[in-house]
């Protein structure tokens, strides 16, 4: 039998989820590292760091597997074999730019090995179109990258750039945010997350000291309106992978642990 108490529990749980569903649908977003930001490490002092941080889902952007370095699959093989002893999951695989055919078909053979549902990377023209036909048929989902270069103008440097170039493109075809990159060029990038919604795939969570400069800070004491941008993820109930990247020289071990713990908070 239902007591009093009880049953106003049941009326007040029951008028808040019909009074504010979406409050009550917020989850905890899926919080991993970009691992760019252990590039001044070997690939296994970074899984003893990321195992020390209970970080279970990773992008493998680390400079020696990007294209450009003509990476081979024995290199990916051997990563996977590590991560997969830790219990690391690696979510996407960043490949840099995307020039031509060949490299499209490295880059899904390399994610496959990897054991990754995305790629992160660029590309312009035609080539997004081949992207596009050739990840939808092997199931993969591909994040088109924005960025800044001093002194030269990138193709995309403003979430509308984005948007612009996969217009008309399947859902195969979104966006991998990089805050501190929006930030960098001038761009709010709360309202650039909000914008890339319907296209976002994953994040790049990035603090920078100013606009117009690529030096990276702590998260939350630079430029790019962290907790703004994990309040709109979560206002979304944004389920890709919130990766922090933090591109900077050195030993980062107490870095990152700062920035996974702010993080965490927001997440």
């Amino acid at each position: 039998m239902t007591n009093r108490r009880d049953f106003l529990k049941l009326v007040t749980v029951g008028s808040l989820l019909y009074a504010a569903p979406s409050l009550l649908a917020l989850g905890h977003l899926n919080l991993g590292v970009g691992t760019y930001s252990y590039h001044g490490l070997s690939l296994d002092d970074m899984v003893v760091q990321l195992n020390a941080l209970h970080v279970r889902e990773i992008e493998m952007s680390r400079g020696e597997f990007m294209l450009m370095n003509h990476p081979q699959p024995q290199l990916f093989r051997a990563a996977r074999e590590k991560l997969d002893r830790a219990g690391i999951r690696c979510y996407s695989y960043y490949s840099a730019t995307i020039k031509d055919d060949q490299d499209i078909e490295r880059a899904v053979r390399f994610a496959k090995l990897l054991g990754c549902s995305n790629i992160t990377g660029d590309a312009t023209g035609s080539v997004l179109n081949r992207i596009d036909q050739r990840l939808t048929q092997e199931g993969l989902t591909f994040g088109l990258h924005n960025h800044f270069f001093p002194h030269i103008k990138f193709a995309y440097e403003s979430p509308d750039e984005v948007l612009n170039a996969l217009s008309g493109l399947s859902k195969t075809m979104g966006a991998t945010a990089d805050t501190g990159q929006f930030a960098i060029c001038g761009y709010d990038p709360a309202g650039a997350i909000r914008k890339l919604a319907p296209r976002l795939r994953m994040v790049h969570v990035k603090d920078v000291k100013a606009k117009g400069e690529e030096e990276n800070v702590l998260l939350g004491t630079g430029i790019a309106k962290i907790p703004a941008v994990m309040q709109e993820l979560r206002r979304q109930n944004f389920a890709g992978l919130v990766a922090i990247e933090y591109e900077k020289e050195g030993d980062v071990d107490q870095d990152m642990t700062k920035q996974l713990a702010f993080a965490r908070k927001l997440a």
